[in-house]
């Protein structure tokens, strides 16, 4: 479930780790230990949801086990590079965000990221990323 959420919102393994389930709510987590302590939320599936809610406790995960997951990652995906199986899934994350027609703004928003420059690494991803100039100028028909 951990590894399921940090795909799913482009979490940083210290913010999962963290989850209290006050802080999931109507198909929303809001993030709270985050890198740059300004809280953020993300809205998740209801399955996801669902999925959480399930777990009950104070914490989400109230004993996460980061080698467990990792271990998990690297079965999946052997050729991780070491130290960043986890990481792997916020750029995982991100990289399809953008893949799939996502918005950069948007993404910085999610990803929790201070400044757009950081964000704008996923930016050449977006398909067609241009034709918007025909999709939305002001005399678009």
């Amino acid at each position: 479930l951990a590894a399921e959420i940090l795909l799913a919102t482009g979490a940083r393994w210290g913010e999962v780790v963290a989850l209290e389930q006050r802080r999931v709510h109507h198909c929303r987590i809001t993030y709270s230990n985050t890198k740059n302590s300004k809280n953020r939320t993300v809205p998740v599936s209801e399955t996801l949801f669902k999925k959480i809610k399930k777990r009950g406790g104070k914490l989400v995960f109230p004993s996460l086990d980061y080698s467990l997951v990792r271990d998990a990652i690297k079965e999946i995906a052997p050729a991780v590079p070491d130290g960043q199986a986890v990481h792997a899934l916020r750029h995982t994350f991100a990289s399809h965000f953008m893949m799939n027609g996502g918005n950069i703004l948007t993404l910085q928003k999610i990803l929790g990221h201070a400044k757009i420059q950081t964000t704008m690494i996923y930016a050449h991803l977006a398909p067609d990323y241009l034709q918007d100039a025909v999709k939305f100028n002001p005399i678009a028909e």
